[in-house]
């Protein structure tokens, strides 16, 4: 049996889609159509309901999707303790909003590097709604997000929060302390309008039962951090992005009798049978994250 076209069968019906598959695979949709087609005539039945539009599984296609998830995990096996020590590739699809990647995303990178010689990758830095698509249409392995995403096939743990702090220019925001109405009095910068960093500001103002302040959404930290150095305002940020900024751009972070609320952060994958890498991989992430959130909270205090 081609083990090529049980990996086809099952990203189709892991993904519910022909399409998503071959995406997955990188191969052309005919070609996936193709193995699946001869696996059928190798079995002797038909895996694929196809008589209408939708991705929908015949009883026999039920019965063997549960052969094929155990086919190539004995093929994971067998690799792992027969291979003959020849690096493979392997190519690992990471999704990081920018918080994690202005934090502790290089150097987790580093270290998968360093522990896996044969990694490759491929990173996509976009919003928490953006990601958790991508994540469960198949076209990412494993995304660091504001939100968990959900799904047959996909797993996810929460990775140690990021606390929130307001920043300014430190030669023009100078108060030794700071209250909610000198907030009300700036131009607030934090992301995107609906993301939880900017519904969490206002949500602090409202609870307070103070007037709506002047919120503007910047989706680029980098823009955040240019506008707070040009005096244009002051920035909700996570203070573990603040760390490195305040090293070469003129930023502090300011003491306030108000808190906001913590950044979640959580790491979601996709069950890979044929290769443990996304897991083992949300693993160290998971545990690099912590050291370094730790870190960033002794040196900011």
């Amino acid at each position: 049996m081609n083990l090529r076209f049980v990996e086809a069968f099952h990203w189709a019906v892991a993904l519910k889609s022909v399409t998503r598959a071959a995406e997955k695979l990188h191969i052309t949709q005919s070609a996936l159509s193709s193995r699946i087609a001869a696996l059928e005539r190798e079995l002797g039945v038909l895996l694929l309901d196809r008589r209408d539009k939708q991705f929908r599984l015949t009883v026999a296609g039920q019965r063997f999707h549960a052969f094929a998830q155990k086919l190539l995990e004995m093929q994971m096996h067998i690799k792992a303790e027969m291979g003959s020590g020849t690096v493979r590739e392997a190519v690992l699809r990471v999704g990081a909003i920018e918080s994690v990647v202005h934090s502790w995303l290089t150097g987790w990178l580093k270290h998968m590097q360093a522990t896996h010689p044969d990694f490759e990758l491929e990173l996509t830095v976009e919003t928490t709604p953006v990601l958790v698509d991508q994540l469960q249409r198949g076209k990412q392995d494993l995304v660091f997000a504001a939100l968990p995403a959900t799904g047959d096939g996909v797993r996810t743990r929460a990775v140690p929060p990021m606390p929130m702090c307001f920043v300014g220019h430190r030669e023009l925001h100078l108060k030794r302390r700071y209250r909610l109405p000198d907030l009300l009095s700036l131009d607030l910068l934090t992301f995107q309008r609906g993301s939880q960093p900017h519904v969490a500001l206002l949500e602090l103002f409202r609870e307070a039962g103070s007037p709506p302040p002047r919120v503007h959404a910047i989706s680029s930290i980098s823009a955040m951090a240019q506008l707070v150095e040009a005096g244009f305002g002051v920035a909700a940020l996570p203070r573990a992005v603040v760390e490195p900024l305040a090293r070469r751009l003129p930023l502090r972070v300011l003491p306030c009798d108000v808190a906001l609320e913590p950044l979640p952060i959580y790491a979601s994958y996709r069950d890979d049978p044929s290769s443990p890498l996304p897991e083992a991989a949300l693993g160290s992430a998971v545990v690099h994250a912590s050291h370094r959130m730790g870190s960033s909270k002794k040196s900011m205090s």
